[in-house]
């Protein structure tokens, strides 16, 4: 039986070459707060981060919970409108030419300063942030998506119109599965962007009570100087993004494995 890819060599490097790195910088890091002495309201050590998130682990964690949601819901909806749109502007070289534009400054403009109007004009806190985090999230699947629809190689178009391939027969057998590895790369950086919008978004909002998120209890540790508890919610962000980002690598791989070379080769 052929052993496992995350247990033969190339797979488990993958695996421990992190986590040695990750535990390495962890002692130096304690080592060198222990040996300068430094205050823990300016920089607590990994030990007392620890065991601030095992104490506020309940509220951490509830916090946590409403910032995924928010997360999740902007990652889909991007993933929707983006798709959608990208196979729009495909059909289209004068409607990708004239709306493209729109969606770089949708993509350039800072959140922060259009995030106030949405949460005005949206009276749905959480619907607000949705909307915000989507709008951070959604350029990457669009520009990717476009790359990968208007890749295709010209043998393989030629072909296609030899044989009279219909518009839908050439979107959906040729254009659609050579955008793929694009649209999975696209994945990868909108999962992080939504969730950096979720964040954004909930600063902005200030929203508290049960319903608050990972910004609102960071905000919060930081008025009242209880910075191994801000630590705690920014490790939780932290690994809340690795796991993003490993999902989308997992699926990108059982999506592209058994047929691709990007993935076959890895």
């Amino acid at each position: 039986m052929p052993a496992h890819p995350l247990l033969s060599g190339p797979g488990l490097l993958r695996v421990v070459a992190p986590l040695v790195v990750g535990v390495g910088f962890a002692l130096l890091w304690q080592f060198g707060v222990d040996a300068a002495h430094v205050p823990p309201y300016l920089l607590p050590g990994p030990l007392l981060i620890a065991k601030a998130l095992a104490t506020h682990a309940g509220t951490l964690f509830g916090a946590l919970l409403m910032t995924m949601k928010v997360t999740v819901l902007a990652f889909a909806a991007s993933v929707v409108l983006g798709s959608a749109t990208a196979v729009l502007f495909a059909q289209s070289r004068m409607l990708e030419m004239s709306l493209f534009p729109y969606a770089v400054m949708l993509q350039v403009t800072p959140i922060v300063a259009i995030a106030p109007l949405i949460i005005i004009w949206i009276k749905h806190t959480e619907l607000a942030l949705v909307v915000c985090a989507t709008i951070i999230a959604v350029f990457p699947i669009i520009s990717n998506s476009i790359l990968g629809l208007n890749s295709v190689g010209a043998n393989l178009d030629d072909l296609f119109t030899l044989y009279r391939a219909s518009r839908w027969q050439r979107l959906t057998r040729l254009r659609i599965p050579a955008a793929m590895p694009y649209f999975f790369g696209g994945l990868r950086i909108s999962s992080g962007l939504a969730l950096i919008g979720a964040v954004v978004a909930e600063f902005v909002a200030g929203t508290g009570g049960q319903g608050a998120g990972l910004a609102y209890q960071i905000l919060q540790c930081g008025y009242n100087l209880q910075i191994p508890e801000m630590f705690a919610a920014l490790v939780l962000l932290t690994l809340a993004g690795v796991a993003l980002f490993g999902a989308m690598v997992l699926l990108s791989r059982l999506a592209l494995g058994h047929w691709h070379e990007s993935a076959m080769r890895r």
